[in-house]
């Protein structure tokens, strides 16, 4: 079920720790955080500062030591791995700083595999893919290989795949980390654009400019939210 009071991530003093041998590294420390349906917000922080390791939690792919997360109503808490990749499946979209391509396979068949993990037949999948492809002005590449896309292309083909299963939440990881300024413009600019159609959007950077772009900025320091 769906969150009504419009809020779509509810992350409540979350905490998590790294056992090292005989000590432990604490990556977050209480960390308490809404965002709202429709938001874009940006996670920003130096390195090491906990906010990669948040996106994680928030996309089902590691678990808390303590805290509780809610996402579109799904308490991640109260999965098994079975339920946590469902909802990967079917909530969240990634975008991460490397573009993560299947060389063997053509754009079309790249953006159309997650769509095989949750069971949609061959011809509705790569459908689907060509018509996320044609509104990301990609469709006429969506037959070649990515080794033959540039690097804005590749990017622009990774968002492709991250919202081909139309998530609730779209999560970017470092996204321009890979791109030259001009790319990682224009991939700022998509992300704005899916942000102004309703995208709920939470957005990893270091760097204040990219930060910038969004409706609101959490800042994060030695595992937690500093403002």
């Amino acid at each position: 079920m769906a969150a009504t009071d419009g809020v779509i991530v509810r992350a409540t003093d979350v905490a998590r720790v790294y056992p090292t041998g005989a000590t432990a590294v604490s990556a977050l420390d209480g960390v308490t955080l809404e965002v709202r349906r429709g938001e874009f917000l940006a996670v920003m922080g130096p390195s090491g500062s906990g906010k990669s390791t948040l996106l994680n939690i928030l996309a089902g792919l590691e678990r808390p030591t303590r805290g509780a997360v809610v996402v579109d109503g799904a308490d991640l808490s109260a999965m098994d791995e079975v339920a946590l990749a469902t909802y990967r499946r079917e909530k969240v979209g990634m975008i991460f700083q490397a573009f993560n391509l299947l060389p063997r396979y053509r754009v079309v068949e790249n953006v159309a595999l997650p769509l095989v993990f949750a069971g949609v037949p061959r011809e509705r999948r790569l459908e689907r893919a060509r018509a996320v492809l044609d509104r990301l002005g990609m469709g006429p590449r969506a037959d070649h290989r990515p080794s033959q896309l540039s690097g804005g292309e590749m990017q622009r083909t990774a968002i492709a795949r991250a919202l081909v299963t139309d998530p609730a939440l779209l999560l970017a990881d470092e996204p321009t980390g890979n791109l030259d300024s001009a790319n990682g413009e224009a991939l700022l600019a998509v992300i704005t654009e899916l942000h102004a159609r309703g995208q709920t959007v939470v957005l990893v950077t270091h760097d204040a400019g990219i930060a910038s772009r969004a409706q609101r900025i959490v800042r994060m320091r030695d595992g937690r939210i500093v403002n």
